[in-house]
């Protein structure tokens, strides 16, 4: 006998089958005061938030510093809008636009198109991935990734890694050709709750290749490290 013959109807008091529902958040993954052993104190922050459901977001990023006392204003490392689709568990690919630069009255902002693969690689590796074309034509690229190591249910041993390059000269930003920089990194955090975390940690940056000779001509250090201190939140 068909299966069919044992098929009932759907009672009409069923609720609905589950629609996709909207959600954003914000997150500072980084809010944070470092003290270089140069004896700058630099603030930083890490900016990313979204607006959408599991298949199609909105993404805001930001990301930039502030060196203090030197008379120089704010550098916008990134500030970026994104439209991102979800193209394989725990991957999505991103396209907008952004721009970088100083906040002054005479800066001259690198404004951009970038494409990005973001998501979580084997191991739970938090990968970001952007490729960069400028308004010059200029073309650049940069890598983040994170890893969370359990200390305890509420402590956490962060280390990260990040690493820049152009693939063409960019002579307006003064921008060689080649691995540009290098930063690593290494926090300890602690979740007094899910949404506000304090950390310490400490890192290490260098200029490589075509960067490293020019600031080695221009007299400059090619080696950074220094402290740190701050807090992650999201809301």
């Amino acid at each position: 006998m068909s299966g069919n013959a044992y098929a009932q109807a759907t009672p009409e008091d069923w609720p609905e089958p589950v629609k996709e529902i909207s959600n954003y958040i914000v997150v500072f993954d980084r809010f944070e005061v470092a003290r270089t052993n140069s004896e700058e104190n630099i603030g930083v922050w890490d900016m990313m938030g979204w607006y959408g459901g599991d298949t199609y977001r909105i993404y805001v990023k930001s990301e930039g510093e502030n060196k203090q006392d030197d008379g120089e204003t704010t550098d916008i490392e990134r500030a970026e809008v994104l439209v991102s689709k979800l193209i394989a568990p725990y991957w999505e690919i991103q396209g907008g636009l952004g721009t970088s630069g100083t906040l002054s009255s005479n800066s001259n902002m690198e404004n951009y198109a970038v494409i990005s693969l973001y998501g979580m690689a084997p191991y739970q590796f938090e990968i970001d991935s952007s490729l960069i074309l400028n308004e010059d034509g200029d073309v650049r690229f940069a890598v983040e990734a994170e890893y969370e190591i359990n200390v305890t249910q509420t402590s956490f041993l962060q280390p990260r890694v990040s690493l820049a390059g152009s693939i063409t000269e960019s002579e307006r930003f003064e921008r060689p050709s080649g691995f540009n920089s290098l930063r690593l990194g290494l926090r300890y955090r602690y979740e007094f709750a899910r949404e506000f975390a304090p950390y310490i940690g400490v890192y290490w940056s260098r200029e490589l290749g075509n960067s490293a000779d020019k600031a080695r001509l221009e007299d400059e250090s090619v080696s950074e490290t220094g402290l740190v201190i701050g807090a992650r939140f999201w809301f």
